[in-house]
């Protein structure tokens, strides 16, 4: 009797731990959305110039770095921040030049931006509903994102518009492969670091939303 109450006690204990890291991650998420959202909003008023592919990404990892590195104290959050405003920062330039260079362009940002969440809503609501365990896909994401990251730097570099529409394509499933292993990782105990969930999910948003942006404005963009 004594051990399973102490079962019980464990499990009970174990979902409070779940359910925590669940809330925090979507709160701190729902905090940097709003945040790059604004910096992002900045940057289109300023007219700030977009800092080209180096500096991104010297930006990008090494702020992603820090993350990680201080995820474990109240230093991550603040990186957690740094990271989504400059991320935020590099988005306003290219939202800025889809709004010039298309009639269209506020339409199809809107567009991009409703699918993003619908996406998100619907892969993370299945999920936290079925609760199923998506861990067995972890090693095909990461592979998966080297191979579209490695011909996404390609096809920028040879200038490929082909190539850049398959690698939108590619980062669209992957990136929602990302949430729904994320999600599953956070439920079952997988993930027990909100922080680096939180980023984890921002990035897999960010990227799905620029990569349904660029297929947008290939496919329906109105110039």
């Amino acid at each position: 009797m004594n051990q399973f109450n102490q079962a019980i006690t464990h499990s009970t204990e174990r979902a409070l731990a779940t359910n925590k890291v669940l809330k925090n991650t979507y709160m701190l998420l729902s905090m940097t959305l709003l945040f790059s959202a604004a910096t992002a909003g900045a940057s289109m008023v300023l007219g700030l110039p977009h800092p080209g592919l180096i500096l991104t990404m010297v930006g990008y990892f090494g702020l992603l770095f820090l993350t990680n590195k201080f995820s474990n104290s109240s230093l991550g959050i603040l990186f957690v921040f740094a990271l989504t405003g400059f991320m935020g920062y590099t988005l306003g330039p290219i939202l800025s030049a889809y709004t010039t260079t298309f009639s269209n362009g506020t339409e199809l940002i809107m567009t991009a931006l409703g699918g993003t969440g619908l996406i998100f809503l619907a892969l993370s609501g299945y999920v936290l509903t079925t609760r199923k365990d998506f861990s067995f896909i972890g090693g095909f994401m990461m592979v998966g994102i080297l191979v579209a990251f490695l011909a996404g730097i390609g096809a920028i570099v040879f200038n490929i518009p082909a190539l850049s529409l398959a690698v939108s394509a590619m980062f669209i499933m992957l990136m929602s492969g990302m949430i729904l292993y994320q999600t599953s990782a956070i439920i079952h105990g997988g993930e027990t670091n909100y922080i680096l969930a939180t980023v984890s999910l921002y990035v897999s948003l960010f990227n799905l939303f620029t990569s349904l942006l660029h297929i947008l404005g290939v496919m329906g963009g109105d110039d």
